[in-house]
């Protein structure tokens, strides 16, 4: 039975809240993968390990809020609002919303990547990557940015609510809590592991701003496997997995809370 979907509004909204509760809860964990793929030190205080948070989380919130608003609207265009989404255009939905989002998202992650190399501020982090190479060097790396996000984001809008609604079917004395647990759980490890050599790449790529390292994305891949085998392409697995799991629960039932919450208004209110 097809649900009263959120509007653009409502979707940016809800995007922009989950984006920014996401990042703050989980910093620590991006700061970790991405001193690991770097082979930089760990950061020794509190400050350094959240360093660059208010930077991702700002730019954070209208990236997850523009994939969350273009995921609603692909999904009003298939439905015409009459009719629920099957499992697999829910998830294709998913993943055009991701891939489209990474225009934005490249030069945040490049911010972050540089920002904690430099220890600048945003501002002056990006001015001192304009200043070397352009405003074009900010969107370093958004080709493989784009690969990420699409399988990303088909994971917490598409795969982690089909795998949730799979488990309540499946096993409902579990509970609504624990199904969503174990859905976002799974999505979130299959994802990571397809994406995390690309976000290694990405992150070598994106840390090597003059080139001079490796000239693209599937340079520093295969320079990477070559070097260190395919542990090297995982490095920072773990965290990152944690990471994308906690994402799709967090940013999947804030979601979900408020889809269930509009359609109980408007129930309330024809009844």
């Amino acid at each position: 039975m097809a649900r009263v979907p959120l509007s653009d509004a409502e979707n940016l909204a809800v995007g922009a809240f989950g984006g920014i509760v996401e990042t703050c809860v989980q910093m620590p964990l991006i700061t970790f993968k991405i001193c690991v793929q770097d082979s930089r030190a760990l950061p020794r205080s509190i400050a350094g390990w959240y360093r660059g948070v208010f930077a991702n989380a700002a730019s954070l919130a209208p990236i997850t809020a523009a994939q969350v608003a273009v995921n609603g609207a692909i999904e009003r265009v298939i439905t015409n609002g009459e009719r629920g989404m099957s499992d697999a255009e829910q998830i294709g939905c998913a993943m055009a919303a991701g891939a489209v989002s990474s225009a934005l998202y490249s030069p945040v992650d490049l911010t972050v990547i540089q920002q904690q190399k430099m220890g600048l501020g945003p501002g002056g982090t990006v001015a001192a990557v304009v200043k070397q190479g352009g405003l074009a060097k900010m969107w370093r790396g958004t080709v493989s940015c784009a690969a990420r996000e699409s399988i990303y984001t088909a994971g917490y809008l598409g795969l982690g609510p089909v795998l949730t609604n799979k488990i309540k079917e499946a096993q409902p004395n579990l509970g609504d809590f624990a199904s969503s647990v174990l859905g976002a759980s799974l999505a979130g490890t299959f994802a990571a592991g397809l994406t995390h050599p690309i976000d290694t790449s990405k992150t070598l790529m994106q840390s090597d701003l003059s080139g001079s390292k490796f000239t693209s994305a599937t340079h520093a891949l295969s320079e990477t496997y070559k070097t260190g085998g395919i542990r090297a392409l995982y490095k920072g697995g773990f965290a990152r997995t944690v990471r994308i799991c906690g994402a799709f629960f967090i940013v999947g039932n804030i979601r979900e809370y408020a889809v269930n919450y509009k359609n109980a208004n408007l129930t309330a209110d024809e009844t």
